[in-house]
This record gives C-alpha cells, sequence and structure tokens, in this order.
C-alpha cells in the first residue's frame, strides 16, 4: 500500500483529494520502530504526531508507584498524540509499540504551517479532535458508572462490530485489564463467569460470543 493510500484510508484525512495527500505525503516521515520503544514521555514537549501504517501502539500513563493504565490500543489507520502539537502543547501520556510497528510522523512546525494554507485539512483535523474527545468522555463515563463486566461487555462488543459471533483479542489479557483499568485477576474471573453463563466461549484469544442479547444488556448496566 502506497504511502497516499494509508493516508486516504486516516479517518483524520478522510475526504482529501490527490493534491491534499500529495501535501500530506510531503510533510510526513515514515519510520519503522521495534517493539517496546519509547515514542515520548509524559510531559515532553509535543514534536508531531503519529498515524499506524502497521502494527500496534499502546498509549499509556504511569502511576507515582510504576503502575502502568493503558488509555487506549491505537490500530493501523488511526492516529495519536494530535491534540498536543498545539500552542504550547506537551505530550499527556507516555505511548510505545506493541510490536513491530510502521509509523508515519508529521513534524509540528511543517504539519502546522500546512494547516494554515489548507482550510479543508484544517477542518478535518477539528473533526478528528472531536472524535477523540468522544472517546475519552465514553471511557471516563464507562470508569465511573459500570462495573468490569460491564465494560468488558463493551469492548467485546465494539470489537465485534455488526458480526456479534466471534472476536479476536489484540491485545493480551494484560493489557486489556489495564485498558478496562482493571487488574489481570478479575478479568479472569469476569471471563469465567461469563463462560460458566453462556454468554461467550473463551479460548485463548478468540472469544465466540454465545448470547449477544445478554452481552448487550450487561454493556448498557449501570453500576448499583
Amino acid at each position: 500500500m502506497t504511502t497516499q493510500e494509508l493516508l486516504k484510508k486516516c479517518p483524520l484525512f478522510a475526504g482529501t483529494d490527490d493534491a491534499d495527500l500529495a501535501a500530506l505525503q510531503g510533510v510526513c516521515i515514515i519510520r519503522e520502530h521495534p517493539r517496546g520503544d519509547l515514542l515520548f514521555s509524559e510531559g515532553e514537549e509535543a514534536r508531531g504526531f503519529y498515524v499506524v501504517a502497521s502494527g500496534k501502539v499502546k498509549v499509556y500513563k504511569l502511576s507515582p508507584e510504576g503502575k502502568e493504565r493503558i488509555l487506549h490500543i491505537v490500530h493501523p489507520g488511526d492516529t495519536f498524540a494530535e491534540a498536543a502539537i498545539f500552542a504550547d502543547g506537551a505530550y499527556p501520556a507516555h505511548a510505545e509499540p506493541l510490536e513491530k510497528s510502521r509509523l508515519m510522523f508529521f513534524p509540528k512546525r511543517d504539519f502546522l504551517s500546512l494547516l494554515s494554507s489548507n482550510p479543508r485539512i484544517a477542518l478535518n483535523m477539528i473533526a478528528g479532535l472531536s472524535r477523540f474527545l468522544r472517546q475519552f468522555a465514553t471511557q471516563i463515563e464507562s470508569l465511573t458508572f459500570k462495573d468490569v463486566p460491564a465494560r468488558l461487555a463493551h469492548y467485546l462488543l465494539e470489537l465485534a462490530g455488526e458480526e456479534c459471533s466471534v472476536v479476536q483479542l489484540p491485545i493480551s489479557k494484560a493489557q486489556l485489564a489495564s485498558n478496562l483499568g482493571t487488574v489481570g485477576e478479575t478479568l479472569s474471573r469476569t471471563l469465567r463467569k461469563l463462560a460458566d453463563d453462556a454468554v461467550i466461549e473463551v479460548n485463548g484469544r478468540t472469544i465466540n460470543i454465545l448470547d449477544a442479547d445478554r452481552l448487550i444488556d450487561l454493556a448498557e448496566k449501570c453500576r448499583e
């Protein structure tokens, strides 16, 4: 897949024409990063943002005790750290690949210069940041009002999409636990309970959804 084809698949650049894509291609830098390569640290001055071309990247926070909390997993076609490039922004979290990943890096100065002369890309950027804010609002709501079973059910349904039958976990169960704001032991108990209740069937990272209606009901249930 060419660089322009990769850019066209990115929601942040949806609707851009060939001239826009060529301009974007002119400012991006493509690099391969090994698993565990620290892309940036929380508080570091933002130098630019990224688009994942292949692989997966985790964006995470560290507690004062060094405990990791994954905020989200970034998959191919998605962006991360774009909000940090505005004003005197700093990166709000840490980021590193979960596997060997090919990343498209957009340097802050060059990209902001491009935005100033290209209103279509600027409007797409606003829409992309709005999606980013909605995602975090949903995440905060989930952590505040829903328990682990409800969070897990919601995650599985989102992963399944319209199929609602079989899903393949894209990350390890330890990473999933962190992403859901819990610990591995609690996640394992929750998976066992859902399996015992014949809601799902677990085979390693493959999860068969046996009763989608009950899973939907669980995902919508708020903490008592």
